[in-house]
């Protein structure tokens, strides 16, 4: 198993996880994905939350913001999106995806263990 398969099968083990998937913003691409189903495609949610994540990037450029995004949290009515750069040197470019069940989820112990997990994530 890939270090990316397990970071993935790790991400599925959060308390109401959908869906996780790892994308690169530089491309638009998913390179791997978890979860989801015939409702929700994680390859689908994460090639188009690029444009989500590069466009708060430009935001903290236009504003001089010195700062690194540690995570960027969408709420919708019934779940919660993470998106979550990859800073490991070799991870440039790469991001986290993971979609949790609002009832389901613990949002601060989500947060807590997709930074574990991509503090581990060695691409």
């Amino acid at each position: 198993m890939t270090e990316m398969d397990v970071a993935l099968k790790d991400a599925l083990q959060v308390e109401g996880a959908i869906a996780a998937a790892i994308g690169d913003y530089t491309s638009g691409m998913a390179l791997g994905t978890a979860g989801g189903d015939h409702t929700f495609d994680p390859a689908v949610a994460a090639a188009t939350n690029t444009e989500v994540l590069k466009a708060k990037m430009r935001t903290m450029e236009m504003l001089g913001l010195k700062e690194k995004i540690e995570d960027i949290l969408v709420t919708l009515g019934s779940q919660y999106h993470l998106i979550r750069p990859v800073t490991a040197r070799s991870g440039k470019g790469l991001f986290i995806y993971l979609a949790l069940h609002r009832e389901r989820a613990n949002l601060a112990m989500a947060r807590h263990r997709l930074k574990q997990i991509e503090q581990n994530l060695d691409m």
